[in-house]
């Protein structure tokens, strides 16, 4: 089992930056890497950024490539996304994953364990 807990969220102006944390535990080891996704009112839970472990890869969807970094704090064990230049249309509830499948970065379907989830309000 992993259990991850996001922290970090909260409400930010347009332009403006945040960070979010997700602090795994357990065994941490059998998964290929991490992700993050965001779910906004109405809409499907979609892919925002991943990085895998074996390769060190990032991936990263269109909507926030150039903005949003996806990084890993071995010191602190906790996987960040560093959001800046925020738009409205980034308000969502972000979940950070652990990804259990070999392939299919950006699909819902590869990851086995989700945080509970941290909500970013981006005004205008």
């Amino acid at each position: 089992q992993v259990q991850l807990v996001e922290s970090g969220g909260g409400l930010v102006q347009a332009g403006g930056s945040l960070r979010l944390s997700c602090a795994a535990s357990g065994r941490a080891f059998i998964t290929y890497g991490m992700g993050w996704f965001r779910q906004a009112p109405g809409k499907e839970r979609e892919f925002v950024a991943a990085l895998s472990w074996s390769r060190g890869t990032t991936d990263y969807a269109d909507s926030v490539r150039g903005r949003f970094t996806i990084s890993r704090d071995n010191a602190k064990h906790t996987t960040n996304l560093q959001m800046n230049n925020l738009k409205p249309e980034d308000t969502a509830v972000y979940y950070c994953a652990a990804r259990t499948g070999v392939s299919g970065v950006t699909l819902r379907s590869a990851y086995g364990y989700w945080g509970q989830g941290t909500q970013v309000t981006v005004s205008s």
